[in-house]
């Protein structure tokens, strides 16, 4: 199996309606299981053929309660019920989290690899995934789904954000200091009730300063 390149926004291909498959030959089945195998590399949930520059109405999902992934050919939604909020990533869309709506539960129907009809009943991330996958197909980004920009979130300047908050305290540690001239830093994060979580940990050499101001103590 083959590693696929995953297209990235602003890709046009991303806004492209994909064509119905006519025949479930071997290339077909071929790709799809290039597609299984690229999601796994990349780490997703779902992959659909646009993702990998193929117009063509196919779509794997890798659920984590099974084993094995589903290659849905020509997928369907049938219908939709409920409606709850969810948070949403893409691989076609790196570094970015949303927060839209999805459906709770629905209904489709799609071609397995083998040619037999699959009639679906989906809920949960079942259900996300599916209405996420066949939106691709129709040249839809669950970016199209927010109801505002605040609802997206850059997650490489949360982490930045989150990297701000940390701070180092030195700790004077007599025995350290006394037999290898060396101190102990700690490097604290967020502060809670006023106690700060201490998230690591270094040892670096004493200065002189701190030597002498362990002497008069």
């Amino acid at each position: 199996m083959t590693i696929l390149q995953i297209r990235t926004v602003p890709d046009p291909i991303l806004r492209r309606k994909s064509r119905k498959i006519r025949e479930v030959d071997d290339a077909i089945r071929e790709l799809a299981h290039d597609m299984v195998a690229t999601m796994y590399e990349a780490g997703g949930v779902g992959l659909a053929a646009p993702q990998v520059g193929e117009l063509k109405r196919l779509i794997v999902l890798q659920l984590p309660e099974e084993e094995e992934a589903r290659i849905l050919i020509n997928p369907e939604i049938t219908r939709r019920d409920g409606e709850r909020e969810v948070e949403e990533g893409c691989l076609s869309v790196p570094g970015y989290l949303g927060t839209i709506m999805r459906s709770e539960r629905v209904k489709a129907r799609a071609i397995s690899e083998s040619g037999a009809k699959l009639r679906l009943v989906a809920d949960q991330i079942f259900a996300q995934a599916l209405e996420h996958e066949v939106d691709h197909l129709d040249g839809i980004l669950y970016l199209d789904h927010l109801k505002s920009h605040e609802d997206l979130v850059d997650l490489s300047k949360l982490e930045e954000a989150e990297h701000q908050h940390d701070f180092e305290v030195e700790v004077e540690d007599e025995g350290l200091m006394k037999s290898r001239g060396e101190k102990r830093v700690l490097i604290a994060g967020d502060l809670t009730d006023g106690v700060a979580d201490i998230k690591d940990e270094k040892i670096l050499e004493a200065t002189e300063k701190d030597l002498e101001r362990l002497s008069e103590g």
